[in-house]
């Protein structure tokens, strides 16, 4: 029996045998949800790297892209948009700058506020791997039906505004 379980599986039945007082359901699905968050990791990763960027760098790359026309958002509104300290956007923008791929432009209204904007080699590199970033996001995916996937994702959305993140 116990081969065909998963590795969260057969922690659960080893505490099943030794603390049968316990639920484990709650570690059955959090435990799995840790092992997923890494393997997706593990998986997503290549993509960037292919690119010549991490992910951190790919995040604000894409979230540049995603502010529309003309492609350029403050390092508050960088670091709101990605979930990141602003001392972690100073330390990417200087890598994405040293590439050329992003520029530091003066506020009009106010020269002491910069903004980071695409260039254009910047946005022609985020539109080709946000791309093969999808593709590879529907590979991982591929297992599960339309259904199923709009019940996790319900799921998923339900239980992030739960906890408020």
């Amino acid at each position: 029996m116990n081969g065909d379980l998963d590795h969260v599986g057969r922690l659960q039945a080893q505490w099943a045998r030794e603390r049968p007082d316990l639920d484990t359901s709650a570690m059955g699905i959090i435990g799995r949800l840790h092992r997923l968050a890494d393997a997706l990791h593990t998986e997503l990763r290549p993509v960037f790297e292919q690119a010549g960027l991490s992910d951190g760098d790919f995040d604000v790359l894409a979230a540049l892209r995603r502010a529309g026309s003309p492609f350029a958002l403050t390092p508050g509104q960088l670091a709101e948009t990605t979930m990141i300290t602003s001392g972690t956007v100073t330390k990417r923008v200087d890598r994405l700058a040293a590439a050329g791929l992003v520029t530091r432009e003066r506020v009009e209204h106010d020269g002491r506020v910069r903004r980071i904007a695409l260039t254009e080699p910047g946005r022609a590199l985020v539109d080709e791997v946000v791309g093969l970033h999808f593709a590879n996001e529907e590979r991982l995916l591929a297992g599960f039906s339309d259904l199923e996937r709009t019940r996790l994702a319900h799921l998923l959305t339900q239980w992030t505004t739960t906890l408020g993140i």
